[in-house]
């Protein structure tokens, strides 16, 4: 049975400013958690309705109701599990390889969709301004399918990181360079914006090569993509010769 401050701890878990505090975060689903568990993510305590996950602790293995669950769960739907994870140390920074820079993101859902495309085209980092969602909301985590376990996320005044760099500046606009025409090289930092501003002033006077993804369409009417999808378009072109 699951107790009120453990109740109380863990629906908390939903908020950055809790999050911060204890350190932990929420991940749910076998995926997600068999993910994690198998990482240098260090497991607090597991949550199950059932007899799963073997090779974890006893120690930190509860079995629980699917009521109790539901009332921890950050899921319309609850699954099987839930647990929670410490908040890794931040790691040091590197500056070589094709590193992703996110200028506000603010959907959860792009977030962790863009981490698991950054794992599945081998960007090992993502550098997000301080305003973009946190890593850690439920949402990112689920979204994420366990890819925040090998890919480095990190907070920072981006137009601080970039102004130092000596890589190549690479950002995404419509009216850039059509993208399938650049010869795109391995290492560089490619800067994608706010879903409805796209990328901030501050920053765009630092690209140094701007990028677009062309309309085919016969109207051409088509705003702009999705963020998410449009990383999956970059991330292949700079990936397709390497």
């Amino acid at each position: 049975m699951v107790s009120k401050n453990q109740i109380k701890l863990i629906t908390s878990l939903q908020l950055k400013k809790y999050r911060l505090i204890h350190q932990l975060f929420i991940a749910e689903g076998v995926k997600v958690i068999q993910e994690l568990v198998n990482s240098n993510f260090v497991l607090e305590q597991l949550f199950v309705t059932e007899s799963i996950f073997e090779t974890v602790s006893p120690a930190k293995k509860e079995l629980i109701s699917e009521s109790d669950l539901k009332k921890i769960s950050c899921l319309s739907t609850p699954n099987n599990c839930l647990a929670l994870f410490q908040i890794p140390d931040k790691k040091k920074l590197g500056d070589n390889g094709l590193i992703v820079a996110l200028d506000d993101i603010r959907d959860p859902g792009n977030l962790g969709t863009i981490i698991r495309l950054c794992d599945w085209f081998g960007v090992e980092q993502i550098i997000c301004s301080e305003e973009t969602v946190d890593v850690y909301n439920p949402k990112v985590v689920q979204a994420t399918m366990g890819s925040i376990s090998r890919v480095t996320i990190s907070y920072l005044d981006l137009e601080k990181y970039i102004k130092k760099t000596n890589l190549p500046v690479f950002g995404t606009f419509i009216e850039g360079k059509n993208v399938y025409n650049e010869n795109l090289p391995k290492e560089g930092i490619l800067i994608l914006g706010n879903e409805a501003n796209g990328i901030s002033d501050k920053l765009e006077k630092l690209v140094t090569n701007k990028l677009a993804i062309p309309r085919f369409g016969n109207l051409q009417l088509t705003e702009s993509l999705n963020v998410a999808t449009a990383t999956a378009i970059f991330l292949s072109e700079f990936k397709r010769n390497f």
